[in-house]
């Protein structure tokens, strides 16, 4: 069975940075695509960034140039570097992982449990 287990989350000031780690568990052999998701009280769940196996990139107009995601494929975990924080950052942010492949199933997507990120002004 994959996992997906999220870490980094806490309180910051406005214009500090966070860093979230995404590890995937499970005799995996790929993951096409990771990524983060948050969604804040009241508010539908919306895609921060997400990375291909092969380095691709795509980011939400309200994070861009704030935030970067990277993948240490070799390791199936993803970052996500949170620079320039704002308060309306303030979410908690669930890792996704797409095409999981393992020895005996492929998953099409599975979700981590969800980390706070808050951001006081």
């Amino acid at each position: 069975q994959v996992q997906l287990v999220g870490s980094g989350g806490g309180l910051v000031q406005a214009g500090g940075s966070l860093r979230l780690s995404c590890a995937a568990s499970g005799n995996i052999f790929s993951i096409s695509a990771m990524g983060w998701y948050r969604q804040a009280p009241g508010k539908q769940r919306e895609l921060v960034a997400a990375i291909t196996s092969g380095g691709d990139t795509n980011y939400a107009d309200s994070v861009k140039g704030r935030f970067t995601i990277s993948r240490d494929n070799a390791k199936n975990t993803a970052y996500l570097q949170m620079n320039s924080l704002k308060p309306e950052d303030t979410a908690s942010y669930y890792c996704n992982a797409r095409e999981v492949e393992t020895a005996s199933y492929r998953y099409l997507e599975v979700w981590g449990q969800g980390t706070l990120v808050t951001v006081s002004s």
